[in-house]
């Protein structure tokens, strides 16, 4: 059987998915896709417009109306909207701070969906976000769910952001709760996912682990 097409990784934030799979798709010569970054930018270009998340109707209208696009480069997709790369720009903290409640909206996630399903519709791609197993390519031949502890993840996120563990250790609690409990594409393990606690694993053994299960489903 030859190698697996498409690779789904789910997980919570701060679990490892975008090393993970960054380093996968290396890997086998295929493309990556942090999915995150694109609720991201429509993040960053909603505040911009002024356009605030509880505008539903707005966000919407913007969601429709959005020019986006996925640049492939060396180390996974960078995001444009209107021709502006707003890559460099998406850990900004007011995108940190608003991004969830963004991605909530129905007609963002479905708007977003559908320019990863494009991405991936040739094959040979490795996608990572919150529901790439479940809704977005439930056809994905691997499927891996990470999750670590909330320490650990805290830790991750204060030393990729500079900020304080305590800060980021809230911060992803409140991301947790609204992942997970909204309507629109929560977060939830496929039942078909190989899970993988990256706890105590340090990228090479996380990596190693996610390359087995590929190497299982070519058998």
């Amino acid at each position: 059987m030859p190698t697996p097409r498409l690779i789904a990784i789910d997980g919570p934030a701060a679990s490892g998915k975008s090393g993970v799979g960054r380093a996968l798709a290396a890997a086998l010569g295929y493309r990556f896709l942090d999915t995150g970054l694109m609720y991201r930018a429509f993040t960053l270009h909603a505040l911009e417009q002024g356009v605030r998340a509880d505008d539903v109707s707005g966000c919407e209208r913007l969601a429709a109306a959005l020019t986006m696009e996925l640049v492939p480069a060396a180390d996974g997709a960078r995001v444009a909207v209107g021709g502006v790369d707003l890559t460099d720009r998406l850990t900004e903290p007011a995108v940190e701070d608003n991004v969830s409640a963004y991605s909530r909206i129905p007609a963002v996630r479905e708007a977003m969906m559908s320019r990863q399903r494009s991405f991936a519709a040739r094959g040979g791609a490795v996608l990572a976000g919150r529901d790439i197993g479940t809704v977005v390519l439930p056809e994905a031949e691997v499927k891996l769910y990470l999750e670590a502890s909330p320490e650990a993840r805290a830790t991750r996120r204060a030393a990729q952001a500079g900020s304080a563990t305590r800060a980021a250790r809230e911060n992803l609690a409140l991301r947790d709760e609204i992942d997970s409990s909204r309507e629109a594409s929560p977060l939830r393990v496929a039942a078909d996912a190989h899970v993988i606690d990256t706890t105590s694993l340090t990228l090479a053994e996380v990596v190693t682990a996610a390359m087995e299960q590929v190497r299982c489903a070519a058998v």
